[in-house]
């Protein structure tokens, strides 16, 4: 018994301190539930949720940007052709959207030792420094740009190396950094300025244009002018109450002045901090501006030192822009977002299709059109799409411009995603007599791209190029230009259509207004591509980063959105094996990285075997051109919407949505319960 009480007793005792474990455990649990309570709210007021956005994944191309920036090979010295000397690339589309690519690039970066504070409460903080201490420092004389002689390296005898940037930008040999957007800006490490009265507005658009993209064509068309003058008025008054009060304070028997002149910047940061537009301010507001004109005239009478003031205003100009190219970061990010994201209504019709594909089994109607899909007397039209409205919009306005229709075989090819939504879609619409063949992608047994890790879906590849010379670096002389190649699933179309002679590949952001059908009757003259040419740029222009010099450097690059191929004379020149070493050689790594290789490896696999089409065809420009001529749109008989600016996004062009809408599917049950109108 007594050995049972022991036991026992051991047993109580090793229970009660098991208990007490499990009470500091849960009480632990209890502290770190507060603690992350406390902190997902700070995390918000911070500005830090920026870091992490929300929203749904666009299926369609998203618009994340990958810089390059390469000069161009100079031999004995000498440039060959000044206009070709730098220039940077953008890819502007991502078949596998990452949105952690686009917060790296757009999340605001300020001081290393500003972490833990947000980029407006440090500036801010900044801002009230220049104010409470007073700078001795004599002021540096520099005269930054975009791109100046100093910054560029040495490049007799060596060989350009292509960087990819992803996020902050990087500095290798021979690349040039990527600059500010803003030719004012501070130089965080020089601690130069350019404050030169001649800075041209054109030329701030234009590197704007260079770090952010098509952002800027869309800000610049979305630019409100400033009527709140008040506002403006109170601002003008602290910039140059800031400006004097250092020298004010420093004067001796001035200490009424300067406590207020004091009080009068705390009262208009107070006012200011609580209205952004004239109808927020105040009563009270014009008797401040009143007093506060009179502090002013106080100071201006005062015997200061001049190159004090106008230091100080040097530093609050500088920190104002620093504000204002934050800001010009946050919009970019959003903008960037609102392209790459699709929106609820988007992804509630796709889900809704594929649920009801598998709550309602319909029909197979392709079996009522099997002798089609394989016949090459068809005219088969392919496209690669995750967009179910965009494709619809494609295929409808082909069809509806189509004389016959009966003999249009429209092969889709998709993903796994959005493979079942697309079949019930096509399932319950009908475009006249057009056969539609949706294709999953993701179980075609193809093995040509074994070991590059492409197996997945790819859509075609839109970049942005900019181009500027060494010899006159002023962002005036740079040019930027959209361009449209095929992607990696493009180049294994001999191999998905093996009975076909001959097929027309649309991007899923075209419109065909007129018949296109003359098309199949065109003969290529022995070429395998037929398609529009740019010679906006050049292959000339591209060299160092082609990597050889195997090709003709006055050829025009071709643009993807209409191609007519011949697939006889594709497997005889093995375009495809050919695309597959032009990988190889490029030995690239990460996915950003293959994913921009398409450039370079499109051109060149199909240099020569491009057959020129009228210019007046296809419009191009669509996303991103807010100037094309409506005379150009209404007349062309394809139109292209290459760009971030999808005529599907509230962010589209408004004057080319028009024509775009005009071939979307109406009452469509699906498309009004998920409240989708684009």
């Amino acid at each position: 018994m007594k050995g049972y009480g022991a036991a026992a007793g051991g047993v109580s005792t090793a229970a009660q301190a098991a208990s007490k474990r499990r009470s500091k455990g849960q009480a632990a649990a209890v502290f770190v539930l507060v603690f992350f309570s406390m902190l997902v709210p700070l995390v918000f007021l911070l500005g830090l949720h920026n870091r992490f956005p929300s929203g749904y994944l666009a299926d369609d191309r998203s618009q994340q940007e990958s810089s390059f920036e390469i000069y161009h090979h100079v031999d004995r010295g000498e440039v060959k052709n000044p206009s070709e000397v730098l220039f940077s690339l953008f890819c502007l589309s991502d078949d596998r959207p990452l949105i952690h690519n686009v917060v790296n690039n757009f999340v605001p970066t300020f001081q290393e030792d500003t972490e833990s504070v947000s980029p407006d409460k440090e500036l801010y903080k900044r801002i009230n420094d220049t104010v409470s201490s007073p700078s001795t420092s004599e002021p540096k004389d520099a005269n930054s740009q975009a791109v100046s002689k100093d910054n560029v390296p040495n490049l007799k005898g060596a060989t350009p190396n292509p960087s990819i940037i992803i996020g902050p930008p990087v500095e290798n040999n021979g690349v040039a950094k990527e600059t500010s957007s803003l030719p004012n800006r501070t130089d965080a490490k020089s601690g130069k300025h350019d404050h030169s009265i001649g800075s041209n507005v054109g030329e701030t658009e234009r590197s704007c244009e260079l770090e952010f993209g098509s952002y800027c064509l869309w800000s610049k068309e979305h630019r409100e002018v400033m009527k709140d003058s008040v506002v403006k008025r109170l601002k003008d008054q602290l910039f140059v109450a800031r400006a004097y009060y250092p020298s004010i304070a420093k004067l001796q028997g001035q200490e009424n002045l300067t406590r207020e002149l004091k009080l009068n910047i705390q009262d208009h940061e107070r006012i200011l901090s609580e209205a952004v537009s004239d109808p927020d301010l105040p009563p009270y507001t014009e008797r401040k501006i009143h007093k506060m004109d009179q502090v002013i005239a106080k100071a201006k009478s005062c015997s200061v030192d001049c190159n004090n003031v106008d230091r100080k205003l040097r530093q609050i100009l500088d920190l104002t822009e620093d504000e204002a190219h934050f800001h010009m970061k946050q919009s970019a990010y959003l903008y960037q977002l609102g392209v790459q994201t699709m929106s609820k209504s988007f992804h509630c019709l796709s889900m809704r299709l594929t649920v009801e594909y598998f709550k309602t089994p319909s029909a197979e109607i392709e079996h009522s059109f099997a002798n089609k899909i394989d016949n090459p007397s068809s005219q088969h039209y392919v496209i690669f799409s995750r967009n179910i409205l965009a494709l619809s919009v494609t295929i409808n306005s082909t069809v509806m411009n189509s004389e016959e229709s009966g003999n249009m075989v429209f092969h889709v090819l998709t993903d796994k995603q959005n493979f079942y939504s697309m079949k019930h879609w096509f399932a319950r619409n009908s475009y006249r007599n057009a056969a539609i063949h949706v294709l999953n992608f993701d179980e075609l047994d193809l093995n040509h791209f074994v070991g590059l890790d492409l197996e997945a879906l790819s859509m075609s590849e839109e970049f942005r190029i900019s181009t500027h010379t060494i010899a006159q670096p002023s962002s005036l002389q740079m040019r930027t230009k959209y361009i449209s190649v095929f992607g990696h699933s493009h180049f294994l179309l001999s191999d998905i259509f093996k009975n076909l002679k001959k097929v027309i590949v649309l991007d899923d952001d075209v419109v065909v207004q007129k018949d296109i059908s003359f098309l199949w009757n065109l003969d290529l003259g022995g070429k395998v591509n037929g398609a529009t040419e740019f010679c906006g740029v050049k292959l000339g222009q591209l060299k160092s980063y082609l990597g050889t010099s195997r090709y003709d450097g006055n050829s025009c690059v071709w643009m993807s959105g209409l191609n007519i191929i011949d697939l006889d004379k594709w497997r005889e020149h093995d375009i495809t094996g050919m695309y597959r070493q032009f990988l190889r050689e490029l030995n690239h790594e990460n996915e950003a990285s293959w994913r921009t290789a398409t450039l370079p490896a499109s051109l060149l696999v199909f240099h020569g075997q491009i057959y020129s089409l009228d210019d007046t065809l296809v419009r191009q420009g669509l996303g991103h051109d807010y100037g094309v001529p409506d005379e150009s749109v209404k007349n062309a008989a394809v139109l292209h919407y290459d760009g971030n600016m999808k005529p599907w996004l509230d962010l589209g062009i408004p004057k080319y949505k028009k024509y775009w809408k005009k071939y979307l599917t109406q009452e469509e049950r699906f498309m009004d319960e998920c409240n989708v109108n684009p």
